[in-house]
């Protein structure tokens, strides 16, 4: 579930990152999610073995789970290509469709070790359902879980998606990346060699108050604008912009204390961005009217174009060094998770990992 979150300021909903690879921070273990989707599901009853795709020891996937795994990366295939021609989307989708049931067996193979290891992550399923939640401004998990399910899945097999997420992270944090090792002198030379991905444009931080007119008469606006003078003078005489903005605020950024984000020039709307790019740190706008309200905004930041500090960016570029070191070592993992395990694989589907190098036994198949 995504997050409908539109700004009525912006002109295009982006924020400046330190760049392609330094805005991806890589705590390791994000690099194995994205490797291996999460398609495992907890089988109510055990299938017919007409209905067996592979067995990965005393697991199975389904012909049903692998289908499902299927559809779901055609629509991803095409949603992230909209404006391709269907020859384009078919071939990006059998390129990455040759992986799939690698990835499942992946997954089901680091399960089991999870399990094997004791590894608990319910606390941390909790507090993830809780920030899905949060993202999408939902009262509670019941709202969540309706929402969920009026998507057309499970929400017993969402959270087993997002618990098989986090085992996976774990297990390989504490197998893999707790052998990796950066030295601070890495990291400097990688700073020094990639100016290009630290170097920021001129952005403003902002955040608002704003109350809404739509609907309102000519009178009614006129009192929601003198509302919003006197919010704008409380402030002025001390009173907290944020706290003001959670109580009396009546856009959607409310509950975020009033903020609003981090701007460069061209994604806010052009009467806005030539009030606030003049503007200090600190300064609070005259009250605006837009379509929809009056509103009045404070420069929380006025960020100058440049380099970024190397202490600011080290934590990013230890992520991107981390991530580069990484992929190798999982899949030399992953290949002493499969020499170690019984895994077989029905006629007519394969598994690229064999086609990579990986050391995986073929027992007899004869009875898938």
């Amino acid at each position: 579930m995504r997050r409908a979150h539109t700004m009525k300021h912006r002109n295009r909903a982006s924020v400046p990152t330190l760049g392609r690879s330094a805005a991806f921070t890589f705590s390791a273990l994000a690099l194995f999610v994205a490797l291996f989707p999460s398609h495992l599901r907890a089988q109510a009853n055990p299938p017919a073995d007409a209905d067996i795709v592979a067995r990965v020891n005393d697991n199975v996937i389904t012909l049903a789970a692998y289908q499902k795994a299927e559809q779901t990366l055609r629509d991803e295939v095409a949603r992230d290509c909209q404006d391709c021609p269907p020859e384009k989307i078919a071939a990006q989708f059998k390129d990455q469709q040759k992986d799939l049931l690698r990835g499942m067996i992946d997954e089901s193979l680091i399960v089991q070790r999870a399990k094997d290891m004791n590894v608990n992550v319910e606390s941390d399923v909790n507090k993830r359902l809780d920030e899905v939640r949060q993202q999408n401004g939902l009262a509670s998990l019941d709202d969540l879980k309706k929402g969920v399910e009026a998507s057309g899945l499970s929400w017993e097999d969402y959270k087993t998606t997002i618990r098989n997420g986090l085992l996976q992270k774990e297990v390989v944090r504490r197998e893999v990346g707790s052998h990796v090792d950066i030295t601070r002198e890495e990291v400097k030379q990688y700073y020094d060699a990639h100016p290009e991905e630290f170097t920021l444009p001129e952005r403003v931080v902002l955040s608002e108050i704003s109350l809404s007119t739509e609907g309102k008469s000519p009178e009614e606006m006129a009192a929601v604008r003198n509302k919003v003078e006197g919010l704008r003078t409380s402030v002025l005489n001390g009173d907290d912009f944020n706290q003001v903005a959670r109580l009396y605020s009546q856009g959607s950024t409310a509950k975020d204390d009033g903020s609003l984000g981090t701007f460069k020039k061209g994604e806010l709307a052009p009467q806005l961005e030539a009030i606030v790019f003049q503007m200090s740190k600190g300064q609070i706008t005259d009250v605006i009217q837009t379509r929809t309200d009056f509103e009045i905004l404070r420069v929380d930041d006025h960020l100058q174009a440049g380099l970024q500090p190397f202490e600011k960016v080290e934590p990013d570029i230890r992520g991107i060094i981390l991530a580069q070191k990484m992929q190798p070592r999982i899949r030399d993992y992953l290949a002493e998770l499969r020499e170690q395990s019984n895994i077989i694989i029905k006629p007519g589907y394969n598994d690229s990992a064999l086609l990579s190098g990986a050391n995986v036994p073929q027992p007899d198949k004869s009875h898938l």
